[in-house]
Formats: C-alpha cells, sequence, structure tokens
C-alpha cells in the first residue's frame, strides 16, 4: 500500500515536465504514489511519465497588456484553481510540488488555500513569473541553480540542483569517448520547442563551410521544426553529410550520451542533462526568454570549463563552422571540457528533491529539513 499521495503540478513542455518525471520516479521508489495535474499540451512527454492519474488543469499565459486579455486569463487561472481545489479535496495528496509554468498555479495556489503542504521547484538560475507569483505562499522553494540563502525567500530556499531522468543517469554511465581524425564525429543539435529555426537556418550552411574531411567525418543528429525538416534533410544530403533530422527525439538522453558534440539552446532541463551526462556543449541561449534565463543557466556550467557560451546574435555560419571545426580537430579540449561537465552534474538532484518533498509532506521547517541533511 503506498505511503500516501504526493501531487506533481508542471507545464506541458518537456522542460517542466522532465524533472517532474525524474522525482516521479524517486518517489515511486519510496513507495508515494504520484499523481500529475498538467495542461492539454502534455500528450507527447507523459509516455514514461509513472503517474497513477493525470489531470488536466484549465490556466492562461498573463503576457498581455490588454485589459480584456488580462481579464480573460485571470479568469480561466480562477476557473483552475477552483477545478484543482476540487480534486485535492478528492485525493488528499500530502503535499503538492510545482514546477513552473502557468499550469502551476491553480493546483498550487488550491493547495496553499487548503493547507496541504507545498513546494516549487525553480529549474533556471532566474525565477520564472509563475514561481515568482507563489513563492511567498508555499512552505519550501528548491532550486536547480538558484542559490539558498540569498535574496527575498533565500530562508526557504534549498539548492537541489535540477533532477534528471532515469533515462539520463543510465546514459551517464556512459563514459565519453573522443574522435580522432578519420574517426566519425556525431554532434548533436536541438533547440527545444522554442528556438529551434536558427539552427534549422544556420548549422547546415555552417557545414558546407568546413573542409570536405570534416564533412566526411560529421554525423549529424538534428532537432528542427516540422516545417524545417524536410529542407535541413535536403541540405545535408546535398553536402553529403550523414544526418538524421526530426521534429521531437524520444530517447534524447542516449543521444547526448553517444555526442561528441552538443549545440543547443540552454533550458535548465538541457543543461542539467548535458552536465551529468557529462558532454561538451556549445550553448547558445533562447534571444527572446523573458527573463535571460537561459543565459544564466549557461553561464554556471561554462564558469566549470564544461561548456561554451555564445550568443545567438555573434553566430553567422562561418561563426559556427569555425567553432565546430577547431573543436572536431581539438579531441584533448573535447576531453576535458566533457570531464569538466561532468563533474559540475548533480546526479542526485531528484534523491535530494524527495528528501525535501517528504520533509515537506511530514510538516519539517526548512532548518529542521537542513539539520537532517548535513547529519
Amino acid at each position: 500500500m503506498a505511503k500516501g499521495i504526493i501531487l506533481l503540478a508542471a507545464g506541458g513542455t518537456g522542460g517542466h515536465l522532465f524533472p517532474a518525471e525524474a522525482l516521479a520516479h524517486e518517489l515511486k521508489e519510496r513507495g508515494w504514489a504520484v499523481h500529475l495535474a498538467t495542461d492539454d499540451r502534455v500528450g507527447r512527454f507523459t509516455g514514461n511519465f509513472p503517474a497513477s492519474s493525470i489531470h488536466t488543469v484549465g490556466s492562461a499565459t498573463i503576457g498581455s497588456k490588454n485589459p480584456l486579455a488580462l481579464a480573460r486569463a485571470l479568469w480561466a487561472i480562477w476557473r483552475g484553481v477552483r477545478q484543482a481545489s476540487a480534486f485535492i479535496a478528492r485525493i488528499k495528496p500530502e503535499a503538492v510540488v510545482g514546477f513552473g509554468g502557468y499550469p502551476t498555479l491553480p493546483p498550487v495556489y488550491a493547495a496553499t488555500r487548503r493547507k496541504v503542504p507545498t513546494l516549487v521547484h525553480e529549474q533556471n538560475a532566474v525565477m520564472g513569473r509563475a514561481n515568482r507569483a507563489l513563492a511567498g505562499r508555499v512552505d519550501a522553494i528548491a532550486g536547480g541553480f538558484l542559490p539558498q540563502g540569498q535574496g527575498a525567500f533565500g530562508d526557504k530556499t534549498v539548492t537541489t540542483g535540477n533532477p534528471v531522468r532515469p533515462a539520463v543517469i543510465e546514459a551517464a554511465a556512459t563514459a565519453y569517448a573522443s574522435s580522432g581524425a578519420g574517426e566519425p564525429f556525431r554532434f548533436l543539435v536541438f533547440g527545444g520547442s522554442q528556438g529551434a529555426q536558427f539552427f534549422s537556418d544556420a548549422v547546415p550552411t555552417a557545414i558546407a563551410l568546413l573542409s570536405p574531411e570534416q564533412r566526411g567525418r560529421l554525423v549529424v543528429t538534428q532537432q528542427a521544426r516540422a516545417d524545417d525538416v524536410g529542407r535541413v534533410k535536403a541540405a545535408y544530403a546535398e553536402l553529403g553529410v550523414a544526418a538524421e533530422v526530426s521534429p521531437f527525439f524520444t530517447n534524447m538522453a542516449e543521444r547526448i550520451a553517444a555526442a561528441h558534440l552538443v549545440m543547443s539552446r540552454s533550458g535548465a532541463s538541457t543543461v542539467s542533462e548535458v552536465a551529468v551526462i557529462g558532454r561538451p556543449a556549445l550553448f547558445v541561449p533562447y534571444p527572446y526568454a523573458l527573463d535571460h534565463d537561459q543565459a544564466a543557466n549557461a553561464a554556471a556550467l561554462a564558469a566549470a570549463g564544461g561548456a561554451e557560451v555564445h550568443p545567438q546574435s555573434t553566430l553567422t555560419p562561418e561563426r559556427i563552422a569555425e567553432l565546430v571545426g577547431a573543436l572536431m580537430d581539438d579531441s584533448p579540449r573535447l576531453s576535458a571540457m566533457a570531464a569538466a561537465a561532468k563533474s559540475a552534474g548533480k546526479p542526485d538532484a531528484a534523491r535530494l528533491l524527495a528528501d525535501l518533498t517528504e520533509a515537506i509532506a511530514a510538516r519539517k521547517s526548512i532548518e529542521t529539513f537542513r539539520k537532517e541533511e548535513r547529519a
């Protein structure tokens, strides 16, 4: 029989759901039943999510300054709060854990009104708007990159790192194997749900500028928007470069582990997974992120020596070719970056977050939790 129910709440994108999935697996192993509250975008990301039940919650993004649009959004969130309050009363969770995104607001807010213990996990180095709105009401804040003891909510912040899925822990067991002269060089390029188009436009053009010897070694795996897949595939075919191009890869952890070099956006989950697996990366922060959180996330791994950070505005195809070509010919540098990335990874983040969740469910104070973790 399960210890009780923990309700996880997350926006329906991979960046929010992947860490929630990692916590769900850890809690299930400890004997908890896990429920998930999310929105209707969730479909393709929940195949491996070990939830006993998934609750779809109404919500809305508060982005417009138009009074009518704002009123509609607030009304949708309030309807979601009433909806969430009803199923929270029915399933009686011991704690509710939010992972950001506006679909987190209704269930976590409803839980605070019902005096259910609550926790939010912030994946990024800069707190997102939904978590900021909830931070004053919840019992604890777990941070992927947020420092504890600093800022307005430092007294209830615990730096856990970002939980990574079991598939990532499994992939981390694969040691980095460098690619020497004349050997295949696996180059992984992806952009998440936002920002993949830049790579579709720039990377094939950059690859065309590499030497014939370098192109002959390349094996490219690239995520592209569905509308761009055809032209990106055609560009690589014309260059004679082996390439797999798709809008979505279900086994991304395995593909990161197989890569000699990663080029990607720097969302919190991506940075955390690349670090735990231990692969060298060229991070290109999404320039239109509201809080510039991606640049802050990437800076953490770059400071450890595991990645380079390049603003999109600086990356012409010529510059990309220069960066990739130089690294292809410098396997010692790539191996050193891989080792540095791995040293910065936090493979035990799911355990720490599960410990904090259980402490909150038991209504322990943050001070008590910190003492027990140090013991």
